[in-house]
């Protein structure tokens, strides 16, 4: 008998059960045309990274992220993406590029580093890299744009 209530699904029967819909509008574009930009822009930050333009691949990757449900095959293009631009910067240069892009792209590159946080044991997300981006990232932000994100 106890084990047959732990089954039962309560949100089913809850009115005011909140979902992922009711917290993110969903993206207005196609899933297919989101996953078609989040890998040409993968494609152009290894563009930006060649010639060394780090910050302008930040300032590009981080304009129009994916977001919302159904494109999580971009979300995951457009965090490898990020993974890889925040791997390929030398430490000395990290507060330079963020005081370089605007405080729009600084808190969507907080919630990346919030994201790479969260995950355990993927061999591409090195911890130590990700807090020296968040350091220099909330040394950046003026005292209450913390409260934003």
């Amino acid at each position: 008998m106890a084990e047959a209530f732990r089954k039962i699904d309560i949100d089913a029967y809850d009115e005011d059960v909140l979902l992922e819909s009711d917290l993110v509008d969903p993206d207005p574009r196609d899933p297919a045309t989101v996953l078609s930009d989040a890998k040409s822009k993968s494609g152009q930050v290894r563009g930006f990274l060649s010639k060394g333009d780090i910050a302008g691949a930040l300032t590009m990757l981080l304009a129009d992220t994916p977001y919302g449900p159904n494109v999580e095959d971009a979300k995951a293009v457009t965090f490898s993406a990020v993974v890889l631009i925040l791997n390929s910067t030398k430490s000395s240069d990290i507060a330079s590029i963020v005081r370089s892009i605007s405080q729009d792209s600084q808190d969507t590159l907080m919630k990346y580093l919030y994201k790479g946080m969260a995950i355990q044991g993927d061999s591409e997300i090195t911890p130590s890299v990700l807090l020296s981006w968040h350091e220099k990232t909330v040394e950046s932000y003026d005292q209450f744009a913390l409260l934003e994100i």
